[in-house]
């Protein structure tokens, strides 16, 4: 069982950038994979990045990349996302997600989700 707990949302502007924090309890964390999805108002859930454990294989949406980086502490059981350059698409309620896979984008693969942060950016 893992609980996942994301912080580090809140209101940039345009141009900005934040850091996501996504922090797991429960053992062995580096064995799951963890990706970052995102849901805008009126809008399917999308993926957005993904680690392995080991945080060797990432994955990122063609929309952020260049522009986002996940990336890990298994000591500190966490992930981060850290996001720049954000644009008001980028707007959301940002969700991490752990699995027992690799950094893959479906949705379904991931068994543990926390609860979100939202993500605002104004132009």
């Amino acid at each position: 069982q893992v609980q996942l707990v994301e912080s580090g949302g809140g209101l940039v502007q345009a141009g900005g950038s934040l850091r996501l924090s996504c922090t797991a309890s429960g053992r062995a964390f580096s064995t799951y994979s963890v990706g970052w999805f995102r849901q805008a108002a009126g809008k399917e859930r999308e993926f957005v990045a993904a680690s392995s454990g080991s945080g060797g294989v990432t994955n990122y949406a063609d929309s952020v990349k260049g522009r986002f980086t996940i990336s890990r502490d298994n000591a500190q059981n966490t992930v981060y996302l850290q996001m720049n350059s954000l644009e008001r698409e980028d707007t959301a309620v940002y969700y991490c997600a752990a699995g027992r896979t690799g950094a893959v984008r479906g949705s379904n693969w991931y068994a543990y989700w926390g609860q979100g942060t939202q993500v605002t950016v104004s132009s």
